[in-house]
């Protein structure tokens, strides 16, 4: 991807997206902590094609329409990837709508900035990182009261357990290293 080519807003940006859009301040603290692990992982992955300011953005704004999906009930990744287009951000428009459910897995031989973010939402349960199987559990506890909702779960939950497979066979860390690796390094 041209990273001249594409808008992609500055963290202040970001912020001042956030706060117009009214997001509340645990989905901030949330959205933060599942940008962390998303740099973390591609400050480590050094992959070529991967745009480490795209991530970055996608992930500080992929749950930017989420406050209001709670009155209005809609898809929040559908209608955050919807506004970030119309507002002139379709890239990370396209990774904010793939946060929750990718369009397609491992649709290239190394990881793309979709599995880096989804995956990173996938290891934050509030603003705590945490293993993989206590984020889909309190997914499936809490999404998936229906059997066609649960059986949806517990699938998403078999397809991100090898994206994990998959992006840590490139890193030189194991997935419970994330927490103490970010606190080693806080600002």
């Amino acid at each position: 991807m041209n990273a001249a080519r594409i808008q992609i807003p500055t963290e202040a940006e970001c912020r001042r997206l956030a706060a117009g859009m009214g997001m509340l301040e645990n989905i901030v603290a949330h959205s933060r902590q599942v940008c962390r692990v998303s740099l973390l992982i591609v400050d480590h992955l050094q992959p070529d094609g991967l745009n480490r300011e795209l991530i970055r953005a996608a992930a500080l704004l992929h749950d930017i329409t989420k406050t209001r999906s709670f009155k209005t009930l809609e898809d929040h990744a559908e209608t955050g990837a919807q506004l970030l287009t119309e507002i002139g951000y379709p890239e990370v428009g396209r990774i904010v709508g793939q946060h929750v459910r990718l369009d397609r897995y491992f649709t290239s031989e190394s990881p793309t900035e979709e599995e880096i973010v989804n995956y990173a939402d996938k290891r934050v349960l509030h603003d705590r990182i945490v293993p993989l199987s206590e984020r889909m559990g309190y997914i499936l506890e809490k999404y998936g009261r229906e059997p066609d909702r649960k059986r949806a779960i517990l699938l998403l939950w078999e397809k991100t357990e090898a994206l994990e497979a998959r992006l840590f066979t490139g890193l030189p860390f194991e997935p419970d290293d994330i927490s103490r690796l970010l606190d080693e390094n806080l600002p």
